[in-house]
């Protein structure tokens, strides 16, 4: 008897049409009618992957983490609920459950005020927890406030020149003359905390968090001048700058700033660090194929995106991967020199994105069965 095919579908969410989850139950569902067609036995395992920013808490429930959810201030003080994976001593906070754009009242944007505190009241409830390792997922942030709200929700005191705490959002941290960080939670200093990011920009300048980000959340040109001046003072009060131009330091709105300087966590690539949390190399022993993928496979991608991250580790081991994605805007070439063998598009099957996005689940499967056929022989 021909020995089965064992394939591993580690691919990320399809943006605004499908979780991970759902991702890799549509390609499995496909895959195992087109084996069924060619009578080849099969071995599917589903590993949902996440790079830190949204979705990244759904995948490791998906991996065995048991959800949490607390309720915790939004980016612009409303409540909302937030949720938390913890598994053992190890928990995954997604910062987008409690600060992202998502969080945003009726998704109108606050780029001056908009705040970071839910986060650190995400990172005290994971603590209360007994968290002893924190990965903290950054990315789809509705706040440029350099991660001071979620200082001063675990015990840091910003404050102006009358004593008083400065507001909340990054345009207040103008207004900042010390930053007393000796009242932070003590057991930070027991925690491992890791900073998981897809984006390694610095804090300020041309390539910041303000600059490159803040139009996205709503900045205008003079809304970006405001923050990144104001997020160069803050820097100049906490540190004197020296963690500015550090790898991620610019990432969620400068949150990485806040939690490298301020908490004194280690900043990694945000899907090396989930593979690891997620057990991708267990996972992948074994396997004869990876499918992996996301919405759009672009250049953004190849700058530390799901796919490339799984594509490198596969390559590693030297295991064959191909990709799905609703959007395909990379040359053969380029996927090639990423580790994807190829890569199926659902606007072949779909030109027009609105249908695509709406039936992103029936064209999966109907993908699935076409990599059946092309690579189960």
């Amino acid at each position: 008897m021909t020995d089965a095919v064992r394939v591993l579908i580690a691919a990320d969410k399809f943006k605004g049409s499908l979780t991970a989850a759902e991702v890799a139950r549509h390609v499995a569902a496909g895959l195992r009618r087109g084996a069924d067609a060619a009578g080849r036995p099969l071995g599917i395992t589903a590993l949902p992957v996440a790079d830190g920013g949204d979705g990244t808490v759904d995948a490791a429930v998906a991996a065995g983490f048991e959800r949490h959810e607390v309720r915790v201030t939004g980016p612009v003080g409303a409540p909302v609920t937030a949720a938390y994976a913890l598994r053992g001593g190890t928990a995954v906070v997604e910062m987008a459950e409690a600060s992202g754009l998502r969080r945003l009242p009726g998704g109108v944007p606050a780029p001056l005020t908009a705040t970071t505190y839910g986060t650190g009241e995400l990172l005290r409830a994971a603590l209360d927890a007994g968290a002893r390792t924190i990965v903290l997922g950054i990315g789809g942030s509705a706040t440029t406030d350099g991660g001071a709200g979620m200082l001063s929700a675990l015990g840091a005191r910003l404050l102006d020149a009358s004593g008083a705490p400065v507001r909340g959002g990054g345009a207040a941290l103008a207004g900042l003359a010390t930053a007393d960080l000796s009242g932070l939670d003590p057991r930070l200093r027991a925690v491992e905390l890791v900073l998981a990011s897809d984006v390694d920009n610095p804090l300020t300048g041309p390539a910041g968090a303000a600059a490159v980000y803040g139009p996205q959340k709503g900045a205008s040109a003079d809304d970006v001048a405001l923050l990144d001046a104001a997020l160069a003072h803050y820097a100049a009060v906490l540190d004197g700058g020296a963690l500015a131009g550090a790898a991620g330091a610019g990432a969620a709105g400068g949150l990485g700033y806040g939690a490298l300087a301020g908490l004194g966590a280690v900043f990694r690539p945000g899907i090396e660090v989930m593979l690891d949390v997620l057990g991708f190399a267990g996972a992948l022993a074994g396997a004869d194929l990876v499918i992996t993928g996301e919405g759009s496979l672009d250049a953004q991608t190849l700058r530390g995106k799901a796919p490339a991250g799984v594509a490198a580790a596969a390559r590693a081991r030297g295991v064959r991967v191909v990709a799905v994605c609703g959007r395909l805007a990379l040359p053969a070439e380029e996927l090639s020199a990423a580790g994807i063998e190829r890569a199926y598009a659902l606007t072949s099957l779909e030109p027009d994105p609105a249908r695509c996005m709406a039936l992103a689940g029936p064209l999966l499967e109907r993908t699935a069965e076409r990599i059946a056929e092309d690579h189960l022989r």
